[in-house]
């Protein structure tokens, strides 16, 4: 392509091809001295001279998920390398993180691409003085010596939206940006300064929580045509300018997204629509006012919305659509000085709880196709740019290939024969199996201790190797799967029995017990709100939502921080707002790890129906029923309840766990004797779970350093089985097979195997087990006191896991000494 060409001709030492010298002697005398020179003195990168695109051929670039996709892959799927890659860092540096950079500068390295960092601040803004910002510089130094591309630093970028945490502060966020670019700029052919707000169509959007109140000196710079007010007459982008001197580079995220936050729509781009957005919104000329206006290269960030369930325009007339009018601006006279444009990659297909979302351009063959063709006939500029890094390719860090990780498939199966063999082969094995005469069945509270401490460890969300058997280590299934059908579970075992001779007392105790429950998911509610008003305690981590793209906005969410509690403070005035109580009724705030009691409550309620459906002999009929409302919720998305449960657990789909679990538990002797007669079957079920367990291990994620994958599957073939057979929210077809399974093998091998393991682990988890809503409303406190423990948001692996085991082991001793048992349901 012509556009690489006159991308290698920049990394030349001539600005123009070589030619033969004329016969004069002082040139050859300048050439001498010249060797001699760089023979002598220690050659500095010419990172800045390296990143000088022409006028109207920019460079293209791309984020991407990096712990699912790789530089190679998606330069494969394009059929173009991108001359930028760009990935994220967050603010205080975390060593945590460092072998996952130095592996994305790697990636960067060969394919011959610069590097954009986007930092994201998890400190507030006012933390960010100069002594920060010289160590951060100093890592960021550290992290890309020698590498030879140049590195763009994208600060704190959207910061006049409302949905990060860094947003709408814009006093705070100009003196942060200062501060970094200050220690950035110490070192001469460094990083460049990248500025970039959010599209200021919407501006201001919902209010920050962290934005200034009225009337102070902050909210002053908000409104900047002073009118008292802060709307959307106001400047979008003005008050978080840091100044020129702090800024190399200016940029805007602009997507194309017709659905305005409400219903997914797919619509083709409009004629003209992205000129748009870069002259007329927020009040200002974006483009002319701060990139051609100041001399600033211009960065565009962008990609384009497709909801493959909702009808309407094709994937291939949307997205090729967009990249041919992002392509047809960024290149015209009339945008001179963009010099990046770059495509959000970062997220596949994902549930939304309203519809499917994609935003990858390589992820339909037609669309990749379309944007090759289009790209082959501009002057946009594709990699490589710089020196190509010696390697040839790359291998993620922590991953096991071919041989290695087909030994662990092999070791898995000698495994299996050695679990279904040992308990016939030895005699002593006889006195291993399950033997305990009580009605309660251990085995169900040990399973159950298990997913409560999966849901903990998840919850408390800290890097640590507690990680790496809680994060879908065992097949793809969370705690919260688990949780689910244990419940349900226990409540078949219970109240079975019971619901044909006295119905009515089965449905006054379930009835007390959910309004119990119904009471306690109010009192957190409520009681988190009230903390969260005391400017000493950090509530963050209960009272927000991190979306990581997988909520309600889709890709576009990716990053945001969703206020739970938006609009509850209106309970203060009077009169009240009639909205606010229905809403606090029906749990449509609270914290999202403690929003599943509100889908038990709902569940726990209808469970006498199906008691009583199971007393009749209608089992089958029961099974027919649940799976045709999974089936049902599964393709329409429906909702039944506006409360926030709905978000992560759609009650017509995780209804069928619950039922499933009924059934089990009313006919547990029946089943497990059925299944002791067929070991066959059990056997083949343990295989099954052990297969979904190693395909799990190939998964792209890791956890964390000492995580370990097993790359068999390419990643893109891995994250399109993934979605279409084990995404979580809307539980695949896979992922509910997987319970399933899961459950019947760990059962059976706790039968065989039950001495050795109690005496592990039964001490232990069998408490936790017998207590997990205890364990469960209990967790929300040491959240709230986890998050308040600065040096625990660092991403310490082995200072977390330290943490992680002072935490069990305290939530182990309360439910040893019963503590405030008489009050909080266990």
């Amino acid at each position: 392509m012509s556009t690489r060409t006159s991308a290698r001709r920049r990394t030349e030492p001539s600005g123009r091809p070589s030619r033969p010298a004329p016969p004069k002697v002082w040139p050859i005398l300048a050439a001498l001295l010249l060797a001699a020179c760089a023979v002598v003195l220690p050659a500095a990168p010419a990172r800045a001279a390296d990143l000088n695109p022409d006028e109207g051929k920019p460079l293209l670039g791309a984020m991407l998920e990096w712990g699912e996709d790789s530089a190679a892959g998606f330069a494969e799927r394009l059929g173009a390398s991108p001359a930028v890659y760009g990935h994220d860092l967050a603010l205080p540096y975390r060593p945590s993180e460092q072998n996952n950079l130095r592996g994305f500068l790697e990636q960067a390295s060969l394919q011959g691409s610069h590097a954009m960092f986007t930092v994201k601040p998890s400190v507030p803004l006012d933390q960010i003085d100069d002594a920060a910002a010289a160590s951060f510089a100093g890592e960021v130094r550290r992290l890309t010596s020698g590498f030879a591309g140049q590195v763009l630093i994208r600060f704190a970028p959207d910061m006049n939206t409302s949905w990060v945490e860094w947003g709408q502060q814009p006093g705070a966020y100009r003196d942060a940006f200062r501060a970094v670019s200050a220690a950035i700029k110490k070192s001469d052919g460094g990083p460049l300064m990248v500025w970039e707000p959010y599209l200021g169509k919407d501006y201001p959007f919902a209010r920050s929580r962290n934005a200034p109140a009225p009337g102070s000196e902050g909210f002053a710079l908000l409104d900047t045509n002073g009118d008292g007010t802060w709307d959307g007459a106001d400047s979008a982008y003005g008050p978080y300018y840091p100044g020129d001197d702090a800024v190399d580079w200016v940029g805007l995220t602009a997507f194309h997204d017709d659905t305005a936050g409400g219903a997914a729509v797919n619509t083709v781009p409009r004629a003209g629509e992205l000129q748009e957005m870069l002259t007329a919104s927020g009040g200002e000329n974006f483009y002319r006012d701060y990139s051609a206006g100041r001399g600033k290269p211009f960065v565009l960030q962008t990609a384009a919305f497709y909801s493959p369930a909702s009808g309407g325009a094709s994937e291939v007339d949307i997205k090729a659509g967009w990249f041919d009018q992002v392509v047809g601006a960024a290149t015209s006279p009339e945008f001179a000085k963009t010099a990046l444009v770059v495509w959000d990659e970062r997220t596949s297909t994902r549930d939304t709880g309203v519809a499917s979302i994609s935003w990858l351009l390589t992820g339909n063959s037609a669309v990749a196709e379309a944007a090759r063709a289009r790209l082959g006939s501009s002057p946009m500029v594709t990699g490589p740019v710089t020196e190509v890094g010696a390697g040839g390719t790359y291998v993620r860090a922590n991953t096991l290939t071919g041989a290695a990780a087909w030994t662990v498939g092999a070791a898995l199966i000698l495994l299996l024969v050695a679990l279904w063999q040992i308990p016939r082969r030895v005699n002593a094995a006889t006195a291993w199996g399950y033997g305990d005469p009580s009605k309660r069945d251990s085995r169900v509270d040990l399973l159950r201790g298990m997913a409560i401490v999966f849901v903990v460890v998840n919850h408390l969300g800290m890097t640590s190797l507690f990680q790496l058997l809680t994060q879908e280590a065992v097949g793809f299934v969370s705690g919260a799967e688990l949780f689910v059908l244990f419940s349900g579970l226990v409540v078949g075992m219970v109240y079975g029995p019971r619901v044909r001779e006295d119905f009515g007392t089965v449905l006054d105790l379930t009835s007390r017990r959910a309004g119990k429950l119904y009471l306690t998911a109010l009192v957190v509610l409520v009681g988190v709100f009230l903390v969260s008003m005391l400017p000493i305690f950090r509530t963050e981590a209960l009272t927000t939502f991190v979306d990581q793209g997988t909520g309600g906005a889709g890709h576009q969410g990716a990053g945001r921080t969703y206020d739970l509690y938006a609009g509850m403070e209106s309970l203060f005035q009077f009169p009240v707002p009639p909205q606010i109580l229905p809403a606090v009724l029906l749990l449509q705030f609270g914290p999202w790890q403690f929003n599943v009691m509100g889908l038990y409550v709902v569940l726990l309620l209808v469970s006498p129906l199906v008691l009583a459906a199971l007393s009749r002999g209608k089992a089958v009929w029961v099974l027919a029923g649940t799976l045709g409302l999974y089936a049902v919720g599964s393709i329409t998305r429906f909702r039944l309840l506006p409360s926030q449960f709905e978000d992560s657990f759609p009650l017509l789909v995780w209804q069928v766990l619950f039922v499933i679990g009924l059934v089990a538990g009313y006919h547990r002797r029946a089943i497990v004797a059925w299944l002791s007669a067929r070991t066959w079957l059990v056997a083949a079920c343990t295989a099954v779970a052990l297969l979904f367990a190693f395909l799990s291990w190939g998964n792209p994620y890791l956890a964390n350093g000492f995580d370990v994958r097993l790359a068999l599957i390419p990643d893109t073939a891995y994250r399109a089985m993934y979605d279409a057979l084990f995404a979580r929210t809307y539980l695949a077809p896979g992922r509910l097979l997987n319970v399933l399974i899961l459950v019947v093998a760990a059962y059976a091998l706790l039968t065989a195997y039950w001495k050795p393991i109690e005496r592990v682990l039964g001490w232990f988890l069998i408490p936790l087990g017998r207590a997990t809503l205890y364990v469960f409303i209990m967790h929300v406190v040491l959240i709230a006191v986890v998050a308040n423990i600065p040096a625990l948001q660092q991403e310490n692996v082995l200072l977390n896991t330290a943490a992680y085991a002072v935490v069990l082991g305290l939530l182990w001793a309360m439910v040893r000494t019963k503590f405030l048992f008489k009050i909080i349901p266990t």
